[in-house]
């Protein structure tokens, strides 16, 4: 089983929100939780199975920082991972 992190970017290929991109904020052995800062927020994050999204294996440099310094990730920090990531896999 692949090694998913807090921070990784995944894009959906499953649902009605198919090739949108999101942020993975927890992952567990059957799902992973995810955000993209404005319509799921942490506060309530989209539940995936695994084999319904595609990992991308980068972090946002922004979204790095944040984890190093210890902080918590905020909806803000999503929001500019995201405007970084330009979000061009959206379909």
């Amino acid at each position: 089983m692949e090694k998913i992190c807090t921070g990784m970017t995944a894009t959906s290929l499953a649902g009605h929100d198919r090739g949108k991109v999101y942020l993975i904020i927890h992952a567990d052995a059957a799902y992973v939780y995810l955000a993209d800062g404005k319509c799921r927020t942490l506060d309530r994050p989209k539940r995936k199975k695994r084999k319904h999204i595609q990992i991308d294996r980068r972090i946002s440099p922004w979204i790095a920082a944040v984890l190093d310094q210890g902080k918590t990730i905020q909806n803000s920090d999503i929001i500019r991972a995201m405007r970084e990531y330009g979000c061009q896999q959206e379909v």
